[in-house]
Protein backbone atom coordinates (compact mmCIF):
# COMPACT_ATOMS: atom_id res chain seq x y z
CA UNK A 1 0.00 0.00 0.00
CA UNK A 2 2.76 2.33 -1.10
CA UNK A 3 2.15 6.68 -0.01
CA UNK A 4 -0.41 5.55 2.83
CA UNK A 5 0.17 5.03 6.29
CA UNK A 6 -2.91 2.98 7.96
CA UNK A 7 -3.09 2.84 12.01
CA UNK A 8 -5.06 0.54 13.64
CA UNK A 9 -5.97 0.93 17.09
CA UNK A 10 -4.15 -0.55 19.69
CA UNK A 11 -1.54 -1.72 17.03
CA UNK A 12 1.30 0.73 17.99
CA UNK A 13 2.25 2.27 21.13
CA UNK A 14 2.77 5.64 19.40
CA UNK A 15 1.81 7.78 16.34
CA UNK A 16 3.64 8.03 13.22
CA UNK A 17 3.69 11.80 11.81
CA UNK A 18 1.39 10.58 8.98
CA UNK A 19 -1.46 8.99 9.14
CA UNK A 20 -4.10 8.85 6.43
CA UNK A 21 -6.37 5.75 7.66
CA UNK A 22 -7.43 4.74 10.61
CA UNK A 23 -9.47 1.52 11.63
CA UNK A 24 -10.89 1.72 15.14
CA UNK A 25 -13.78 3.50 17.55
CA UNK A 26 -12.26 5.95 19.74
CA UNK A 27 -9.97 8.36 17.71
CA UNK A 28 -7.35 9.38 19.48
CA UNK A 29 -6.60 13.14 19.89
CA UNK A 30 -3.41 13.17 18.08
CA UNK A 31 -5.25 11.04 15.08
CA UNK A 32 -8.20 13.72 15.00
CA UNK A 33 -5.92 16.58 14.64
CA UNK A 34 -3.65 14.83 12.14
CA UNK A 35 -3.89 16.76 9.37
CA UNK A 36 -3.31 13.98 7.23
CA UNK A 37 -5.93 12.26 8.30
CA UNK A 38 -8.51 10.75 5.02
CA UNK A 39 -10.01 7.87 6.09
CA UNK A 40 -11.94 6.39 9.09
CA UNK A 41 -13.13 3.45 9.52
CA UNK A 42 -15.41 2.43 13.26
CA UNK A 43 -15.83 -0.84 14.07
CA UNK A 44 -19.70 -0.24 15.52
CA UNK A 45 -23.00 1.00 13.71
CA UNK A 46 -23.58 3.92 16.07
CA UNK A 47 -21.51 6.80 15.53
CA UNK A 48 -22.75 9.17 17.91
CA UNK A 49 -19.44 9.37 19.57
CA UNK A 50 -18.12 11.51 16.60
CA UNK A 51 -20.55 13.84 16.86
CA UNK A 52 -18.21 17.54 17.22
CA UNK A 53 -15.18 16.04 15.82
CA UNK A 54 -16.08 18.17 12.23
CA UNK A 55 -15.01 15.54 10.38
CA UNK A 56 -16.74 15.85 7.18
CA UNK A 57 -15.50 20.11 7.63
CA UNK A 58 -12.28 18.38 7.23
CA UNK A 59 -12.43 16.50 4.29
CA UNK A 60 -12.23 12.97 6.48
CA UNK A 61 -14.79 10.26 5.20
CA UNK A 62 -15.96 7.85 7.44
CA UNK A 63 -17.78 4.58 7.42
CA UNK A 64 -19.03 2.08 9.97
CA UNK A 65 -19.99 -1.42 10.41
CA UNK A 66 -23.49 -1.25 9.29
CA UNK A 67 -24.31 -4.99 7.95
CA UNK A 68 -22.20 -6.95 10.52
CA UNK A 69 -24.89 -7.48 12.78
CA UNK A 70 -28.12 -7.23 10.77
CA UNK A 71 -28.47 -11.31 10.62
CA UNK A 72 -27.48 -11.78 14.11
CA UNK A 73 -29.98 -9.52 15.43
CA UNK A 74 -32.69 -10.88 12.81
CA UNK A 75 -32.16 -14.26 14.54
CA UNK A 76 -32.60 -12.12 18.03
CA UNK A 77 -35.99 -11.07 16.15
CA UNK A 78 -37.09 -14.27 15.14
CA UNK A 79 -36.29 -16.24 18.83
CA UNK A 80 -38.11 -13.62 20.91
CA UNK A 81 -41.20 -13.48 18.54
CA UNK A 82 -41.22 -17.34 19.12
CA UNK A 83 -40.44 -16.90 22.93
CA UNK A 84 -43.10 -14.55 23.55
CA UNK A 85 -45.59 -16.30 21.23
CA UNK A 86 -45.17 -19.33 22.69
CA UNK A 87 -44.92 -17.74 26.12
CA UNK A 88 -41.19 -19.79 26.66
CA UNK A 89 -40.44 -17.99 30.22
CA UNK A 90 -43.60 -18.98 31.76
CA UNK A 91 -43.35 -22.51 30.82
CA UNK A 92 -39.44 -22.42 31.97
CA UNK A 93 -41.05 -21.46 35.03
CA UNK A 94 -43.34 -24.16 35.18
CA UNK A 95 -40.34 -26.69 34.29
CA UNK A 96 -38.90 -25.44 37.67
CA UNK A 97 -41.20 -26.08 39.07
CA UNK A 98 -42.58 -29.58 38.06
CA UNK A 99 -46.14 -28.03 36.71
CA UNK A 100 -47.94 -29.89 33.72
CA UNK A 101 -49.85 -27.63 31.55
CA UNK A 102 -50.62 -28.20 27.89
CA UNK A 103 -52.55 -25.12 27.78
CA UNK A 104 -53.47 -23.79 24.63
CA UNK A 105 -51.21 -20.33 24.95
CA UNK A 106 -48.27 -22.28 24.64
CA UNK A 107 -48.94 -24.31 21.35
CA UNK A 108 -49.27 -20.81 18.86
CA UNK A 109 -47.51 -20.32 15.72
CA UNK A 110 -46.31 -17.23 13.84
CA UNK A 111 -47.40 -18.55 10.63
CA UNK A 112 -50.45 -16.30 9.28
CA UNK A 113 -49.31 -13.48 12.01
CA UNK A 114 -48.38 -9.78 11.37
CA UNK A 115 -44.77 -8.44 11.88
CA UNK A 116 -44.63 -4.49 11.65
CA UNK A 117 -41.08 -3.27 11.23
CA UNK A 118 -40.70 0.74 11.96
CA UNK A 119 -37.17 1.40 9.75
CA UNK A 120 -35.99 -0.89 6.73
CA UNK A 121 -32.68 -0.66 7.06
CA UNK A 122 -30.31 -3.65 7.01
CA UNK A 123 -31.60 -5.17 10.11
CA UNK A 124 -35.12 -4.96 8.48
CA UNK A 125 -34.55 -6.52 5.62
CA UNK A 126 -32.63 -9.49 7.48
CA UNK A 127 -35.71 -9.67 9.82
CA UNK A 128 -38.08 -9.66 6.77
CA UNK A 129 -36.40 -12.29 4.88
CA UNK A 130 -36.29 -14.47 8.28
CA UNK A 131 -39.94 -13.84 9.23
CA UNK A 132 -41.37 -14.66 5.56
CA UNK A 133 -39.29 -17.99 5.67
CA UNK A 134 -41.60 -18.73 8.77
CA UNK A 135 -45.28 -17.23 7.08
CA UNK A 136 -45.45 -14.05 8.35
CA UNK A 137 -46.37 -10.63 6.32
CA UNK A 138 -44.48 -8.30 7.19
CA UNK A 139 -45.38 -4.53 6.88
CA UNK A 140 -43.06 -1.92 7.00
CA UNK A 141 -43.06 1.93 8.49
CA UNK A 142 -40.77 4.45 6.81
CA UNK A 143 -40.45 8.25 5.87
CA UNK A 144 -41.51 8.23 1.94
CA UNK A 145 -40.58 4.82 0.21
CA UNK A 146 -38.47 1.81 0.52
CA UNK A 147 -34.95 2.12 -2.11
CA UNK A 148 -32.51 0.03 -3.35
CA UNK A 149 -29.34 -0.18 -1.50
CA UNK A 150 -26.32 0.19 -2.86
CA UNK A 151 -22.88 0.26 -1.12
CA UNK A 152 -23.87 -0.95 2.07
CA UNK A 153 -22.06 -4.15 3.45
CA UNK A 154 -24.39 -7.06 2.91
CA UNK A 155 -23.39 -10.29 4.19
CA UNK A 156 -24.23 -13.02 1.57
CA UNK A 157 -27.60 -14.58 0.99
CA UNK A 158 -29.20 -12.31 3.77
CA UNK A 159 -31.44 -8.96 3.62
CA UNK A 160 -33.48 -7.66 0.78
CA UNK A 161 -31.13 -5.40 -1.17
CA UNK A 162 -33.94 -4.66 -3.68
CA UNK A 163 -36.94 -3.74 -1.00
CA UNK A 164 -38.86 -6.24 -2.53
CA UNK A 165 -39.94 -8.45 0.17
CA UNK A 166 -42.79 -6.02 2.45
CA UNK A 167 -46.10 -7.19 2.04
CA UNK A 168 -47.76 -3.38 2.61
CA UNK A 169 -45.26 -0.23 3.11
CA UNK A 170 -47.05 2.95 5.24
CA UNK A 171 -45.54 5.81 5.50
CA UNK A 172 -45.00 8.38 8.34
CA UNK A 173 -48.28 10.09 7.70
CA UNK A 174 -49.51 6.55 8.09
CA UNK A 175 -48.41 5.54 11.63
CA UNK A 176 -51.49 4.61 13.10
CA UNK A 177 -52.79 2.93 10.23
CA UNK A 178 -49.52 0.38 10.56
CA UNK A 179 -49.60 -0.02 14.19
CA UNK A 180 -53.18 -0.88 14.35
CA UNK A 181 -52.51 -4.02 12.57
CA UNK A 182 -49.85 -6.38 14.37
CA UNK A 183 -49.03 -8.73 16.16
CA UNK A 184 -45.48 -8.01 16.32
CA UNK A 185 -43.68 -4.29 16.40
CA UNK A 186 -40.06 -4.70 15.52
CA UNK A 187 -37.96 -1.33 16.11
CA UNK A 188 -35.46 -1.54 13.39
CA UNK A 189 -34.41 2.66 13.13
CA UNK A 190 -31.32 4.21 14.78
CA UNK A 191 -31.34 6.75 17.54
CA UNK A 192 -31.07 10.48 16.82
CA UNK A 193 -32.30 13.53 18.21
CA UNK A 194 -35.12 13.22 16.52
CA UNK A 195 -35.78 9.47 17.24
CA UNK A 196 -35.01 9.89 20.86
CA UNK A 197 -38.76 9.65 22.62
CA UNK A 198 -40.72 8.89 19.40
CA UNK A 199 -42.50 6.23 20.81
CA UNK A 200 -44.49 7.16 23.34
CA UNK A 201 -48.20 6.73 24.72
CA UNK A 202 -50.56 7.47 21.80
CA UNK A 203 -48.17 5.04 19.84
CA UNK A 204 -48.17 2.17 21.82
CA UNK A 205 -51.49 2.37 22.34
CA UNK A 206 -52.66 2.31 18.88
CA UNK A 207 -51.41 -1.14 18.58
CA UNK A 208 -53.85 -4.27 19.25
CA UNK A 209 -53.77 -4.98 23.00
CA UNK A 210 -52.34 -8.71 21.71
CA UNK A 211 -49.22 -6.96 20.38
CA UNK A 212 -45.92 -7.40 21.47
CA UNK A 213 -43.05 -5.05 20.98
CA UNK A 214 -39.64 -5.95 20.31
CA UNK A 215 -36.28 -3.10 20.44
CA UNK A 216 -33.26 -4.61 19.07
CA UNK A 217 -32.80 -1.10 18.25
CA UNK A 218 -32.13 1.58 21.58
CA UNK A 219 -34.15 1.62 24.58
CA UNK A 220 -34.83 5.35 24.70
CA UNK A 221 -36.53 5.50 20.75
CA UNK A 222 -39.20 4.31 23.38
CA UNK A 223 -40.37 6.24 26.30
CA UNK A 224 -39.90 4.40 29.15
CA UNK A 225 -42.90 5.63 31.42
CA UNK A 226 -45.00 4.69 28.76
CA UNK A 227 -43.81 1.81 27.87
CA UNK A 228 -44.00 0.73 32.00
CA UNK A 229 -47.83 1.50 31.81
CA UNK A 230 -48.63 -0.59 28.56
CA UNK A 231 -46.87 -3.44 29.97
CA UNK A 232 -48.32 -3.21 33.39
CA UNK A 233 -52.03 -1.63 31.89
CA UNK A 234 -52.21 -4.14 29.15
CA UNK A 235 -52.04 -1.52 26.19
CA UNK A 236 -49.68 -4.85 24.69
CA UNK A 237 -49.19 -8.23 25.65
CA UNK A 238 -45.57 -8.44 26.19
CA UNK A 239 -42.07 -7.01 25.02
CA UNK A 240 -38.65 -8.52 24.57
CA UNK A 241 -36.04 -5.75 25.29
CA UNK A 242 -32.52 -5.91 23.85
CA UNK A 243 -31.59 -2.53 24.09
CA UNK A 244 -31.88 -0.35 27.74
CA UNK A 245 -32.56 3.21 29.82
CA UNK A 246 -29.31 2.33 32.31
CA UNK A 247 -26.37 0.00 31.25
CA UNK A 248 -26.11 -1.84 33.05
CA UNK A 249 -29.13 -2.22 33.80
CA UNK A 250 -29.95 -1.42 37.75
CA UNK A 251 -31.47 -5.24 39.20
CA UNK A 252 -34.17 -2.86 40.86
CA UNK A 253 -35.67 -1.85 38.01
CA UNK A 254 -39.18 -2.88 37.49
CA UNK A 255 -38.79 -4.18 33.50
CA UNK A 256 -36.10 -6.83 35.17
CA UNK A 257 -39.24 -8.23 37.09
CA UNK A 258 -42.50 -8.12 34.73
CA UNK A 259 -43.62 -11.32 33.82
CA UNK A 260 -44.22 -10.30 30.29
CA UNK A 261 -41.08 -8.91 29.61
CA UNK A 262 -37.84 -10.93 28.02
CA UNK A 263 -34.67 -8.63 28.89
CA UNK A 264 -31.61 -9.53 27.44
CA UNK A 265 -27.98 -7.76 27.86
CA UNK A 266 -27.64 -6.13 24.80
CA UNK A 267 -26.13 -9.49 23.17
CA UNK A 268 -28.27 -9.56 19.98
CA UNK A 269 -25.66 -8.33 18.15
CA UNK A 270 -22.16 -7.42 19.92
CA UNK A 271 -18.48 -7.32 18.83
CA UNK A 272 -18.72 -10.88 20.47
CA UNK A 273 -21.01 -12.31 17.63
CA UNK A 274 -19.67 -15.06 15.97
CA UNK A 275 -18.41 -13.44 12.68
CA UNK A 276 -18.21 -9.95 13.69
CA UNK A 277 -14.13 -9.97 13.25
CA UNK A 278 -14.25 -11.69 9.55
CA UNK A 279 -17.13 -8.98 8.48
CA UNK A 280 -15.56 -5.90 10.19
CA UNK A 281 -12.19 -6.64 8.21
CA UNK A 282 -14.02 -7.63 5.55
CA UNK A 283 -15.21 -3.96 5.14
CA UNK A 284 -12.24 -2.05 5.94
CA UNK A 285 -10.42 -4.17 3.26
CA UNK A 286 -12.57 -3.07 0.75
CA UNK A 287 -13.06 -0.02 1.66
CA UNK A 288 -8.86 0.25 1.84
CA UNK A 289 -9.03 -0.91 -1.77
CA UNK A 290 -12.17 1.13 -3.07
CA UNK A 291 -10.19 4.29 -1.66
CA UNK A 292 -7.34 3.40 -3.65
CA UNK A 293 -9.44 3.09 -6.70
CA UNK A 294 -11.56 6.09 -5.94
CA UNK A 295 -14.71 4.38 -5.91
CA UNK A 296 -17.52 4.57 -3.35
CA UNK A 297 -16.96 3.20 -0.36
CA UNK A 298 -18.78 0.81 1.77
CA UNK A 299 -21.35 2.34 4.51
CA UNK A 300 -19.95 6.06 4.31
CA UNK A 301 -21.51 8.37 6.72
CA UNK A 302 -22.92 11.65 5.08
CA UNK A 303 -21.95 15.45 6.30
CA UNK A 304 -25.90 15.03 7.62
CA UNK A 305 -25.31 11.84 9.89
CA UNK A 306 -22.04 13.29 11.37
CA UNK A 307 -23.27 16.84 12.01
CA UNK A 308 -26.75 15.17 13.58
CA UNK A 309 -25.73 15.77 17.06
CA UNK A 310 -24.65 19.32 16.43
Amino acid sequence: MPGVNVFLKNAATELPEEIHYFFGDAIPDGIIDNPDLQFVQIGSVGYAHLYGLNLPQRGVRVCNARGVFDPTIAEWNIAMMINLLRDMPRMFRHQQQGIWDRDARFQRELCGLTVGIWGYGGIGRATARLAKSFGLKVHVLVRDSIKSRHDIYLVPETGDPEGLLPDRVFTANEEKGFLSQLDFLIIAIPQTPQTTGLIGEEQLRSLPPTAFVLNPARGPIIQEEALLRALREGWIVGAALDTHYHYPMPPQHPLWHLENVIMTPHISGSSSSTHYQERIWNIFAQNVSRLLQQKPLLNELSAAQLNAGA
